[in-house]
């Protein structure tokens, strides 16, 4: 078991390889055939993560399934390859390969030129992303943390829309400038520790008590583009918009969680004090995000445009609870990522369906959907609700606690973001209404058929969990409680989860966070 991780990182690297080296040929059967072996090699990829994810020591806070390979030393360092995971990164590698094998589903008819390049691109971008959920070494993490670029690069900049070649530079320019400070930062560390082992720098982080700030601002510099916070965030709807369809499903699914992941294994544990100094800023850039975004939002004439700008108001959530410093908080947050990204990658693969039909995103192009596309307009309407938290969901189960963490940690900075409801839930609606009801009157509209066997498939798990992390989350809260307790711990702010230990499913779970409000008020 100690080599799983590393089956994970290999694995959609050998089915890249398989469909660049040996598919020659008939353009056609070799587009088939990639999208064949994709599909199968992601999906296996996806069952050993649930392996993992099975096979993970509740129990156990710390790193598990951790594989060395020391690779050479410089000077008195020593550079490694170490993988290993707690709670948090299983369930953001568990997110990852679950999204891939739908993306190679949902573009199984949308990519018509050089199929087998995009898949051989989205395959290394998987081994990418689960590198770097998995690295346990500073430069080994930079590496697959700024190699998941190049990939990405490529599928907006070939695949993307009209102004992909701007979207594209404009994307890889803010990331890696970003990066830049953090690489100057982990040298630092690694020059004043001695060591790279991120297990080592978590368990002793007092030697950079002299430059911590310093530090902390380095690697700031890097998860704030990455999420991305205001005011760095104008890359973020530009990309979306000329990203093909599975491009916006992996960077708004996944990529943006990078950045919170960033926060939680480095910027707390690592730098306690200046966290604590810069708190005040972290809230309000994402109380500014939240409603900033939002009334932007409001604005779109563009589908993409509008739920990349939600994206942003939603990653708000997200640091403002990581940097509550309590357990509630924490868990909301990384609550808030594992839904927000089942739901903006259910929406953006909704918006590939009927942009495939009418290749239009404009949403005055639309009108009465319904009444020709009723089950496309069901699922729609189901994950437009998750994306504003409605109660039975899991985004109402992430930001009800990300919210009693900040209540919990500053009244004033729970209430403000608690306007962020009320505004989602304005632009989303306001979507719908455009899009799936009013008058029948355009031809185009008309003509549309409903979603085939093929797309209903491809969101049948999103659906399931979207109502399991809603009506069950144990199990979620489960695997991170111990490792979001030793975060929360460095800031003397463990308490019990949110969910009781000893909850198992008795009672409503309106009863259970009812219980867990009372408690913390």
């Amino acid at each position: 078991m100690e080599n799983l991780l590393t089956y994970l990182i290999l694995l959609p690297l050998i089915g890249a390889a398989l469909i660049f080296v040996l598919l020659q040929g008939d353009e056609e059967l070799v587009a088939t055939r990639a999208k064949m072996i994709a599909i199968l090699v992601s999906s296996v990829t996806f069952l050993i993560s649930v392996i993992l994810w099975v096979e993970f020591d509740r129990s156990n806070p710390g790193f598990q399934f951790v594989q060395t390979v020391e690779w050479f030393t410089l000077g008195d360092v020593t550079l490694q390859y170490k993988v290993g995971v707690d709670g948090i990164s299983v369930l953001l590698i568990l997110l990852s390969t679950l999204l891939m094998p739908l993306v190679f589903l949902s573009a199984w008819d949308s990519i018509k030129k050089r199929v087998r390049a995009y898949m051989v691109a989205f395959l290394v971008l998987e081994a990418l992303m689960i590198g770097t959920f998995a690295a346990l070494d500073l430069f080994l993490f930079y590496l697959f943390f700024e190699a998941v670029l190049i990939p990405m690069f490529l599928i907006i900049g070939i695949w993307g829309g009209q102004n992909r070649v701007y979207a594209s530079y404009k994307f890889f320019l803010y990331t890696l400038l970003g990066s830049v400070l953090m690489l100057v930062g982990m040298i630092a560390m690694a020059w004043l520790s001695g060591s790279t082992d991120i297990e080592v720098l978590i368990s002793d982080p007092t030697g950079f008590s002299q430059i911590q700030s310093y530090l902390w601002v380095a690697f700031f510099a890097s998860f704030a583009v990455k999420m991305p916070m205001w005011p760095v965030h104008t890359w973020l709807p530009d990309a979306h918009v000329q990203a093909p369809t599975g491009g916006s499903v992996i960077l708004a699914g996944v990529l943006l969680k990078m950045g919170g992941y960033g926060f939680l294994r480095f910027s707390l544990p690592m730098f306690p004090d200046a966290s604590v100094t810069f708190a005040p800023l972290v809230f309000v850039l994402s109380i500014v995000a939240l409603i900033y975004t939002s009334l932007v939002a409001l604005a779109q004439s563009d589908m993409k445009k509008l739920i990349a700008y939600s994206s942003v108001a939603h990653m708000g959530f997200v640091t403002a609870g990581i940097f509550a410093f309590n357990t509630q908080g924490i868990e909301g947050a990384v609550m808030q990522m594992l839904a927000h990204g089942v739901v903006s990658a259910a929406l953006f693969m909704l918006v590939g369906v009927i942009y495939d039909r009418m290749h239009t995103r404009d949403i005055d192009a639309y009108g009465g959907v319904a009444k020709v596309m009723p089950g496309m307009a069901l699922v729609f309407m189901i994950f437009m609700l998750a994306s504003v938290g409605l109660p039975g969901t899991g985004s109402f189960v992430a930001e009800f606690i990300t919210l009693l963490g900040l209540f919990k940690a500053n009244f004033w900075v729970g209430l403000f973001m608690t306007t962020g409801l009320i505004l989602g839930a304005t632009y989303m609606l306001w979507l719908y209404r455009k899009v799936v009801f009013g008058q029948l009157e355009k031809e185009a509209v008309k003509a549309l058929r409903d979603m085939n066997l093929r797309e209903k498939l491809s969101f049948a798990p999103l659906l399931i969990l979207v109502f399991w992390m809603g009506i069950y989350p144990k199990p979620f809260f489960d695997i991170m409680h111990g490792s979001v307790g030793q975060i929360s711990s460095i800031f003397g702010q463990f308490d019990e989860s949110v969910m009781p230990r000893d909850y198992e499913g008795g009672g409503s779970l309106d009863q259970v966070l009812l219980t867990s409000l009372g408690d913390a008020t």
